[in-house]
């Protein structure tokens, strides 16, 4: 006697359809409520504007209150979507809300397409003005006279180290650190003709050459490399001169018409850069801050032991220090320091109230919220 075939388990293709249908329901009607709310908190974002206003009181952004928010959505995160995800959708709702109140316009090192447009984006949404500005310093004034209410310049580079224009732009401006940045840095090599193989020159940025040199010495030795004031710049020269490569970041292919003909060509998988944000402005603390400092030490021995000792003593961690010449005198040199901790912290006020008496020169340049990681 012939053996029956086993009965199939799968659902009918009606039954599944029902589901799906069902699973769509629920999504609209999520999408619904989601879009209610966000509708609702952007009128709380104009009534504090309007409330702000009757006060006088014209600073709309506050770093700090956007770090807490930040920090409480990503504690509340239970996945799937990833802490970083989730702190994204949200920075773009709150930069949203924030440009009805008062859009804020962000200065940073240009042009268009550089990685220090793409931390200004990361930090700020996409609910700001971001003006472009040919180098740092200029980046300074252009916040100094009101041009714009904050930068974003670039400080160091987990590869490559400091960035000194930055540091010397601190000398002389009166400008606070109001927040930093971290961004993951990739490089693609860019090309806009077919024959990208055989091409004469690869230009970008000092420190985006610098961060590829190995990759560039195994796959272009012979080719000349040309620095130049961004990587942006590079991406413009390359999509308008024959024969020439930019090493760039994927907005400025997309902005320069540009083809990623080899992606991620960093020596490091974890090549970072981190920027600063720079306002008129004092950040209030949040809990989870950094202070930076500029200090001079005496002209005697063991003036830097000496100036840095109170650090130890009262248990305030040094993350940073870089020297650079003070531009006053001969063979002085300033030292930039990054303490954790806010500058109205119990403990760290103690500190910087020590080190203001020991060094013959003193700055607190800002305290303001970490970079998330």
């Amino acid at each position: 006697m012939p053996r029956k075939a086993p009965r199939r388990s799968v659902r009918p293709a009606a039954e599944k359809d029902r589901r799906l249908r069902a699973l769509r329901e629920d999504i609209d009607a999520l999408d619904e409520k989601i879009q209610a709310l966000i509708t609702k908190r952007a009128r709380c974002a104009q009534a504090i504007a309007e409330a702000k206003s009757g006060n006088g009181d014209k600073q709309f952004y506050r770093p700090e209150r956007e770090a807490e928010v930040l920090r409480r959505v990503q504690a509340r995160n239970v996945g799937p979507l990833s802490n970083e995800t989730m702190g994204r959708l949200f920075r773009e709702i709150m930069s949203a809300c924030l440009a009805l109140e008062s859009p804020l316009k962000i200065a940073f090192l240009g042009p268009a397409g550089t990685f220090t447009q793409e931390a200004a984006l990361k930090h700020f949404g996409q609910g700001v003005d971001t003006v472009p500005l040919a180098a740092i310093d200029e980046v300074f004034r252009e916040v100094e006279s009101g041009g714009a209410q904050f930068g974003v310049v670039p400080v160091e580079n987990s590869t490559e180290g400091t960035i000194n224009h930055t540091l010397d732009s601190f000398l002389q401006s009166p400008l606070k650190i109001c927040g930093e940045v971290e961004l993951r840095i990739h490089h693609h090599l860019l090309a806009k003709s077919d024959d990208w193989e055989v091409a004469e020159k690869i230009a970008s940025h000092q420190q985006s050459l610098a961060q590829c040199r190995e990759w560039l010495d195994a796959n272009f030795a012979e080719v000349e490399r040309v620095a130049v004031s961004s990587n942006a710049e590079a991406a413009r020269v390359a999509a308008h001169t024959p024969g020439v490569l930019a090493i760039a970041g994927e907005s400025a292919a997309k902005i320069y018409g540009l083809r990623v003909v080899v992606r991620n060509i960093e020596d490091r998988p974890d090549n970072t850069t981190r920027f600063l944000v720079i306002g008129a402005i004092d950040t209030a603390p949040t809990g989870v801050d950094r202070t930076s400092l500029l200090l001079v030490c005496k002209n005697q021995p063991g003036a830097l032991h000496k100036l840095l000792t109170p650090l130890a003593r009262h248990g305030v961690n040094m993350t940073r220090i870089e020297s650079r010449p003070s531009r006053r005198s001969r063979w002085e040199y300033v030292f930039f320091i990054d303490v954790d901790g806010h500058a109205r912290d119990r403990k760290v006020a103690r500190v910087l109230g020590l080190l203001e008496r020991e060094a013959a020169f003193y700055k607190c340049l800002g305290s303001y919220p970490r970079a998330a990681r």
